[in-house]
């Protein structure tokens, strides 16, 4: 859970004797085995505060890629559940033009992407005061529960902590910070956006009107719930693909999802995470011209693949078993080898020592099945 942090912790770190320690110990390695090294100088250079600027040193190393606040206060859960700022950036866009309420703004992430206007508050004192100190007057912000609504006629954004009171991760809606249900009622009349994990099952939210799953360079970052005035008419499911590039695309359930069945082709294609979690692999199939392997895998097949992802070029398939999986990549001098596997109970960590092997090659083989019929298909990973 990382260091509990204090408003005088913060008052401190805010000061001109906190920044100066701080700066002072920019520097430290931070690994373990420099520990104790480490906590004997942050004590000479801050003997009453040594635990909090340790812990802000360390946590601004890992917010550089994450959160654009220069010279920011975090708590470390804070700042693991802080949206990254490209996929922040793209959820404010449904708000252009309109002042928005962040009713559970944290450490102030989410609140510095919506536009100029937008307010935030938050029931964590100290989360509210490092708030403050991020954003740097551009935002007010205000100590409030985010279940009591302090604002009235703008959209809402929310985004409930997932952890339960031990600290654990947690899937149940119900143990949610403020609760799921709790804050689609308080808000029943605004048009709201509630992020969540991308894990969550989403039939637990019937009044959203939108979900919209949304990637960044290839890892699934996000579910986004959408009501009312904010949710697109005629979608339900979006899956918005994100690179840090700028790149970005995104694909919906209004569009065509006739896609055939076939056995393998020249290519395979594994689609992004945030279509498979979206339920949107017809759609993306019938978009790019290919087809499925199985109506009940995700993983499609075709003569050419999109452009800009990694695909899998095949060189042979077949009936799966470890023997003749075995053999194989014996034949085509196979000594590194990745492992992708869905629709089998195979553990690819526990299945490649029993390959035994020993060629000079790298290939990729995927472990699916067709109907009920596990197969195998050997293939070279490209980037179309």
């Amino acid at each position: 859970m990382g260091y509990a942090f204090t408003l005088d912790d913060v008052a401190y770190l805010r000061s001109d004797a906190g920044c100066a320690a701080l700066s002072a110990l920019a520097d430290l390695p931070l690994t373990p085995a420099s520990r104790l090294a480490d906590v004997r100088r942050a004590k000479q250079v801050s003997p009453d505060h040594s635990g909090a600027v340790l812990e802000t040193v360390l946590l601004r190393r890992k917010a550089v890629a994450k959160v654009d606040f220069d010279q920011g206060l975090f708590t470390d859960d804070a700042l693991q559940q802080a949206t990254p700022r490209a996929v922040a950036e793209h959820r404010a866009r449904r708000f252009a033009g309109r002042v928005a309420h962040d009713v559970t703004c944290s450490i102030g992430a989410d609140l510095a992407a919506l536009p100029d206007g937008s307010f935030g508050s938050d029931l964590d004192p100290v989360r509210v005061a490092m708030a403050r100190h991020n954003l740097a007057g551009s935002r007010a912000v205000l100590r409030a529960d985010a279940l009591r609504p302090v604002s009235r006629h703008v959209p809402v954004v929310a985004d409930p902590a997932r952890r339960d009171s031990a600290g654990r991760r947690t899937w149940r809606p119900a143990d949610f910070a403020p609760p799921l249900d709790e804050l689609a009622a308080a808000y029943a009349d605004r048009d709201l956006a509630v992020k969540c994990a991308p894990g969550v099952d989403f039939a637990v939210a019937p009044w959203a009107d939108e979900v919209e799953l949304v990637s960044l360079d290839g890892h699934v970052r996000e579910a986004c719930l959408w009501t009312r005035g904010l949710a697109t008419p005629g979608v339900t499911r979006r899956a918005s693909v994100l690179r840090s590039t700028g790149e970005e695309w995104t694909i919906t359930d209004a569009e065509p999802d006739d896609c055939p069945v076939s056995e393998p082709r020249e290519w395979l294609v594994d689609p992004d995470g945030a279509v498979v979690r979206a339920g949107l692999v017809r759609q993306y199939g019938h978009k790019h011209g290919l087809a499925q392997l199985d109506e009940r895998i995700a993983y499609l097949t075709g003569p050419v693949p999109p452009p800009g992802i990694r695909a899998f070029r095949v060189v042979e398939h077949g009936h799966y078993s470890e023997k003749a999986l075995r053999a194989v990549l014996r034949a085509h001098d196979v000594g590194k080898l990745e492992i992708l596997v869905r629709g089998l109970d195979i553990d690819p960590n526990a299945l490649r020592p029993r390959l035994k092997l020993s060629g000079g090659g790298s290939m990729t083989v995927v472990l699916t099945r067709i109907g009920r019929r596990p197969v195998y298909l050997l293939a070279h990973a490209e980037r179309t």
